[in-house]
């Protein structure tokens, strides 16, 4: 068997980071069955949220040590990090329950629900992995699905009282507040980050795809990690397309993606330049089954007979386009994680709606200029701005650290500065922003790409108690609208998650339906995005790969959609005013034999 550069003298804790859908599960499942295989003792850990280690390998696996009775020498793991928060929620909020006032503990609450508290509580739960020797010497590799960030080993190291600072009332209410129950960790903590940062311990994998915007994000984890000293990584660039078989028919969209690809890797990052790297071909079925994951590190092997078309039910976005256009404005926040499209689709209904006469405010925080470019002046009746995340998040904390951070010590001024280093501040900060718009869409229609979670609307509401205190200003009987009321108002916003047909992506998706829901924001659509089964595909391969695809849709569709719209994958990326028309008009999702 040839052995992949990331498994060379390959340490005892190896760490899999990525983006949703990357395939890091996958890569960590096959990592760990190859070393198990070659005769070492392998325990597989996963913290993901969107495990499905279980399913890969056909057993049960919870959170005890569980035996994969195929492949001897190997145990897996799963921590389910939702109820990690829950117990962690628990043991901070469970003393002052019943001996604050409701709203408080509601607060509190609210600031301990956000993906930081999450991050935390698994690390806290996987410490014992890195630290406990007895606890871990049957073990010669411990394989983590899921990494830390380098913002939460920040926060770990940060020097000081976490609890003192919150309980003074110096910090914001951010990501300090799931610390505040640690502090009795801190020499446990220190020496977890000391091993992490350890390469004769542990190495780090960066999972990415060979798509501009998953190597843009490895690139950011990889300098954010190198900044506090985690300087050697490696990349596994995970499910390329291989060349078509000679002989065969050449499918046009099969032929654009790899070309795509190629273009992609060529134009990698020069951050990852450096990092061993590894290519892992695209397989022609689902990880899920141990023959499945013994072949993804191996050469793919192309079927040569095309499989089954792959028929799914016409989905098309004009449908919601049409009735987003009936009321003739609003405002319309497009959600969804990293990489699925979400700036494509808001541009695509935006420009529908231009054409069709409405007038449009298209605002975007998305970094990629080209698309700005191309709509700026191009249709009558298109406004198209761009926010400066950096700007605005800039502008945000120079304005926190002249306030609350006018008085602070140093020691409290960095841990207020880090604070406000974590992913809610650049949600609020850009919602902020994007307020500014919104009163646009009594008259109008705007539309918003990236839209804040449900959990970062709860934090401003709560922080700024602003819905409260219009309500207690008010009085009863009277009438008035706040901003949360307009966005949890389906007739005055719409939002509209975005997805792909993979089963990380949904269930990525459906946990930030949750979190709005939360919020009393119902989602009013969901739209599936670059799907192979929608674009009828002839390459064998592909045609397997869109098979793959029918559950996840059926997923969507039958449990959480109210309404959906499906959109091909295009053998051309759709930048331009033509190519945006045509997402919206109606193409054909059937498959054709």
């Amino acid at each position: 068997m040839t052995s992949p550069r990331f498994l060379d003298d390959a340490p005892r804790f190896l760490f899999f980071t990525g983006k949703g859908g990357v395939g890091k599960t996958s890569i960590a499942c096959a990592t760990a069955v190859r070393l198990a295989d070659g005769g070492a003792s392998v325990l597989l850990v996963s913290t993901d949220p969107a495990s499905n280690v279980g399913q890969v390998f056909g057993v049960v696996i919870g959170n005890t040590v569980t035996p994969i009775g195929a492949v001897p020498g190997l145990s897996a793991l799963e921590i389910d990090p939702e109820q990690a928060a829950e117990q962690y929620r628990e043991r901070i909020v469970g003393p002052v329950r019943g001996r604050l006032p409701a709203a408080q503990v509601a607060s509190i609450e609210e600031q301990l629900s956000g993906a930081c508290t999450t991050e935390i509580a698994s690390f806290n739960e996987f410490t014992e992995l890195l630290t406990d020797a007895a606890w871990t010497a049957a073990y010669d590799h411990i394989v983590f699905d899921t990494a830390p960030t380098g913002h939460t080993i920040r926060l770990l190291q940060l020097p000081g009282s976490w609890t003192d600072f919150l309980t003074e009332g110096t910090g914001d209410a951010s990501c300090l507040g799931p610390l505040s129950g640690l502090e009795k960790q801190r020499a446990v903590y220190a020496e977890a980050v000391a091993a992490l940062s350890d390469p004769d311990r542990t190495r780090l994998v960066l999972v990415a795809r060979a798509q501009r915007s998953t190597l843009a994000e490895a690139a950011r984890t990889q300098a954010e990690l190198a900044a506090i000293g985690m300087t050697r990584q490696y990349l596994v660039v995970n499910g390329i397309l291989p060349e078509q078989p000679a002989g065969t028919s050449t499918d046009p969209l099969a032929a654009a993606i790899r070309a795509r690809e190629q273009r992609a890797l060529a134009d990698m990052p020069e951050a990852l330049l450096s990092a061993t790297t590894d290519r892992v071909a695209l397989k022609s079925t689902n990880m899920v089954g141990l023959l499945a994951v013994r072949s993804l590190l191996e050469p793919e092997d192309l079927p040569e007979q095309p499989g089954p078309a792959a028929d799914i039910a016409p989905a098309p976005l004009s449908a919601l386009i049409d009735e987003i256009a009936a009321r003739g404005h609003g405002l319309v926040m497009l959600m969804g994680k990293g990489g699925v499209g979400k700036t494509t689709m808001a541009a695509a209904i935006a420009v529908q709606l231009a054409e069709r006469g409405h007038q449009v405010h298209l605002t975007t925080t998305d970094p990629a200029a080209h698309l700005v470019d191309t709509l700026a002046g191009g249709l009558p009746g298109l406004e198209v701005s761009r926010i400066d995340p950096a700007a605005e998040i800039a502008h945000y904390t120079d304005r926190v650290m002249r306030t609350k951070g006018a008085h602070l010590d140093e020691q409290g001024k960095a841990m207020l500065r880090e604070d406000l280093r974590s992913p809610c501040t650049g949600e609020i900060a850009v919602f902020q922003a994007f307020s500014r718009v919104t009163r646009e869409a009594k008259n109008a229609f705007v539309i918003m790409d990236t839209a804040p979670t449900g959990h970062t609307l709860l934090l401003l509401d709560a922080t700024g108690s602003y819905h409260r205190e219009i309500q207690r200003q008010m009085g009863p009987g009277m009438h008035f609208t706040t901003p949360m009321m307009k966005l949890q108002d389906t007739e005055q916003t719409k939002v509209i998650l975005v997805t792909l047909a993979e089963t990380t992506p949904v269930l990525e998706a459906a946990e930030l339906q949750d979190d709005l829901l939360r919020a009393g924001i119902t989602p009013w659509a969901w739209i599936v995005n670059n799907s192979i089964a929608a674009a009828a595909p002839s390459a064998p391969l592909l045609r397997l790969r869109a098979e793959g695809e029918l559950p996840e849709i059926a997923q969507v569709r039958e449990l959480k959609a109210l309404r959906l719209a499906v959109v091909p994958l295009l053998a051309a990326e759709p930048v331009g005013i033509q190519a945006l028309l045509a997402l919206g008009d109606g193409v054909p999702v059937s498959s054709h034999p």
